[in-house]
């Protein structure tokens, strides 16, 4: 009896044995990790550069294991297709996130919200009430006020002969734009915190790419040993209050008022009940600062690549300065108008968005097991689109680190979800609801800067020089401000 129960209990674990390498036969390949920190000794400063390089070793298709934390990456526009159209319904839900907990309301926003019911209701309430084109045509006339605004802010710098810092202007530019719009008026830096609108925006960003071992090692959540939870209960504090002080002088001034802002409207649709669902101030919260972080930085880091890429290569600027007197003339400035009928700049654009992804790591989660391309993907694995990788894929790309504008001709590519090689905004339902939005902002702000100064790089730096280190986060800007020295070339002088 002994014997048989023996002979059962060996042929028992063999069997376990041999389902279990079999199984993991089924994974996708990757690199081998270490006992407990898995492949995080792999990755560093940049990790979407890292996973780049180790997807053209290990596939397209690659497993790593980030802690505690299986994670499949996708780093081929082929294979992103397979992930974000054919299993899109299985990919739509976002992973569990410590940052997304405080800084959205316990991912009540519509960037983090686990998919279901509640994200596609919001989904659809910010899409008809907030981003339709009605809204963002509404807008065009304070655009034009702020970007003439900024035009002239650095004509006078102009005169002056000085070096100007684009980065700096276009970020404030930006967060002009997205106050204007979300709030309805601007504010100074000191009515948000003592740090003001950019310092506390990008410690938030910069957090929410940082490796937090809440995350990688739940079990380690409470300790807080990097003071990770401590930071973010600090930032949201900061963001709650400035919003409490925002809905606070809507609900005083909602009947004096004439224009609707976001607030307004989203006051209006708590006051109808027509969300379908339990919509109130921490909803509302919840997606202001969605759309503040998501509009203010995601923009100005996308203008701020592409300025320095036109400045890298000054026959792309000539080129693109050309376009524009033809089309526009020197006589006047750039109008919303004009852009649909400026092909190049189209094309500059999207090369530089190409290039240049602000969001290199989209991150999903599978809601239920599925095989891709003949890997076994278990639900709740993470699964990271490596935007960067897929974008100089070049089984697609021919040349993939170079700056070619020049490589959309004649080509039906964009960046609207489609098209799976070029993805700045994702694709499928967790797309970016505010690419129509970014877009213009971005066209609109680069063709203006391009149209009304000839630029220069300061202190004899040749365009070859100039450095394009990457700052990782959430939202990926350049490492070092942009500086550039302006001298004003249209025959009219602007009006505001």
């Amino acid at each position: 009896m002994i014997l048989i129960w023996a002979t059962v209990m060996v042929v028992l674990f063999v069997h376990a044995v041999y389902t279990n390498i079999q199984k993991r036969k089924r994974f996708p390949p990757g690199p081998t990790g270490l006992p407990i920190l898995g492949h995080l000794h792999l990755l560093g400063k940049n990790p979407h550069q890292d996973l780049q390089k180790l997807a053209k070793k290990h596939g397209p298709i690659m497993y790593v294991r980030l802690g505690l934390v299986p994670t499949i990456v996708v780093s081929s526009a082929d294979a992103a297709e397979k992930v974000l159209r054919r299993y899109d319904h299985i990919f739509a839900s976002r992973p569990h996130h410590q940052t997304s907990q405080y800084l959205s309301y316990g991912q009540k926003n519509l960037a983090f919200a686990k998919y279901g019911p509640y994200w596609r209701n919001m989904q659809k309430l910010c899409t008809v009430h907030l981003l339709s084109n009605h809204k963002i045509h509404s807008f065009q006339s304070m655009r034009k006020q702020e970007v003439e605004l900024l035009i002239e802010s650095i004509k006078m710098e102009a005169h002056h002969r000085v070096a100007v810092d684009l980065s700096a202007k276009i970020t404030s530019l930006n967060a002009n734009l997205t106050c204007l719009m979300v709030f309805g008026k601007k504010y100074m830096d000191e009515d948000f915190d003592k740090r003001g609108f950019k310092a506390v925006v990008q410690d938030a960003v910069h957090l929410a790419a940082m490796p937090n071992l809440g995350d990688i090692f739940p079990f380690l959540g409470v300790i807080d040993l990097q003071g990770f939870t401590r930071k973010l209960k600090d930032l949201s504090k900061v963001f709650d209050e400035f919003l409490e002080k925002i809905i606070d002088e809507h609900v005083e001034y909602h009947d004096r008022k004439q224009t609707k802002d976001f607030v307004d409207i989203m006051m209006d649709i708590v006051q109808s009940g027509e969300a379908e669902f339990q919509f109130d101030r921490t909803h509302i919260k919840a997606i202001l600062l969605d759309m503040l972080l998501a509009a203010m930085d995601t923009t100005a880091s996308s203008t701020d690549w592409i300025l320095a890429e036109l400045l890298r290569h000054p026959q792309v600027m000539k080129k693109l300065q050309k376009e524009l007197q033809e089309v526009v003339g020197v006589e006047r400035m750039v109008e919303e108008s004009d852009l649909v009928n400026l092909n190049y700049l189209e094309m500059v654009v999207k090369e530089g968005m190409r290039l240049h992804p602000v969001g290199p790591l989209f991150y999903h989660e599978a809601m239920e097991d599925c095989v891709v391309d003949g890997f076994q993907i278990h639900k709740g694995s993470r699964t990271v689109i490596n935007c960067y990788a897929v974008q100089r894929d070049p089984n697609v790309w021919p040349e993939p680190e170079k700056f070619l504008p020049e490589r959309f001709v004649g080509s039906s590519v964009d960046f609207r979800g489609h098209d799976f090689q070029l993805l700045p905004f994702g694709s499928g339902r967790r797309s970016c609801p505010g690419m129509q939005l970014g877009v213009t902002v971005v066209r609109l702000v680069v063709a203006q800067l391009v149209h009304c100064f000839e630029w220069e790089l300061p202190n004899g730096i040749q365009p070859c020089d100039l450095d394009i280190d990457e700052h990782f986060g959430i939202v990926t800007c350049r490492e070092k401000p942009l500086l550039a020295i302006p001298t004003y070339r249209l025959k009219k002088q602007c009006k505001l």
